[in-house]
């Protein structure tokens, strides 16, 4: 341990400069969300509070102390991917005290995570999206006479349509400002994870939702007039919870279990149909915003599955052997 640091430590602030040196640096540097940062925080703090009943503290961790806290973790039953997302906020923190040369060594480093097995993301098949958005539909005409019901009607036709236009976060769309929506509605610029720009075109169909909601976008803004976002609030902007609320309402309305339905399915969507009509891997992967193109080539599994699906379901041979 560094010397500075453990004569801090002896004064019990130790711990908390550290911690708040760690989060400064991520909102700063990585442009880290408010939800990332809270998550952070929880997974750090409870790791700190287990050294604190063991006697120990957060800085002079080592690395028995963290397989003693995934052990524990495992007894309680957590699920390896929780465990796994616990493990790696504290690689993050002690990385960088290493860097910040608080601490000489980072005793995460000899430490192998739970095995995961990455999930096949949900998605919803492209005649159930086309369900989806013709249920938007059928609500504009059937609030026609109402201005405002009129007015949320074609808000969701817009955000639904952009979302499988485009593959947004959720995050992204309903956090999108007005004057990011450039060339006459055909491109979106994006602020992504770490503060990335990127431009996504826009499809006909979104375009033409969008050209119909925005003349209306006022009556959702309530007294804040001056609301810069595009799909505005009385407050600040549409939350991702209500909107995935919106999405839910709407697959009941289409005849598809809820439970199928939420804006992260809708952007799975986006890529698995764009792939499997024949677009390139990389221009999904800058659309999509990852930093990393095996992120991007998890949908390419699910167009393997559903090959294997189509030969086990419908080649003779393969019906014979059953």
């Amino acid at each position: 341990m560094a010397p500075a640091l453990s004569a801090e430590r002896n004064s019990g602030t130790a711990d908390a400069r550290a911690l708040e040196m760690f989060f400064e640096m991520l909102l700063s540097e990585r442009g880290a969300a408010a939800h990332t940062l809270s998550s952070y925080r929880r997974d750090i703090e409870q790791f700190q509070n287990a050294q604190i009943a063991r006697g120990s503290d957060l800085g002079g961790a080592d690395g028995a102390d963290i397989r003693a806290h995934l052990s524990e973790l495992a007894e309680r039953g957590m699920a390896p991917r929780t465990a796994a997302r616990r493990l790696s906020a504290l690689r993050q923190f002690y990385r960088f005290l290493q860097s910040e040369d608080l601490r000489p060594d980072d005793p995460c480093a000899a430490i192998e995570g739970p095995r995961l097995d990455r999930p096949l993301p949900k998605v919803l098949s492209e005649d159930q999206v086309a369900m989806l958005l013709a249920a938007a539909r059928a609500r504009v005409a059937d609030a026609a006479g109402s201005p405002r019901r009129h007015a949320d009607a074609l808000r969701l036709v817009a955000l639904a349509e952009l979302l499988y236009a485009t593959g947004l976060r959720v995050s992204e769309l309903v956090g999108m400002p007005l004057e990011n929506v450039v060339e006459g509605r055909k491109c979106l610029l994006v602020r992504g994870k770490g503060g990335k720009e990127r431009i996504v075109p826009v499809g006909e169909p979104a375009e033409a939702a969008l050209a119909e909601y925005l003349p209306l976008r006022a009556l959702h803004m309530g007294k804040n007039e001056s609301s810069k976002w595009l799909f505005a609030s009385r407050d600040s902007h549409l939350t991702r919870h209500r909107f995935a609320q919106m999405l839910k309402t709407l697959a009941i309305e289409a005849n598809i279990p809820p439970d199928k339905v939420s804006p992260h399915v809708l952007r799975h969507a986006f890529a698995s149909h764009l792939l499997a009509n024949g677009a390139d891997l990389r221009a999904v992967q800058k659309m999509l915003g990852h930093s990393d193109i095996s992120t991007t080539q998890i949908y390419t599994h699910i167009l393997d599955e559903r090959l294997k699906a189509v030969v086990r379901d419908h080649h003779p041979l393969a019906a014979k052997s059953h």
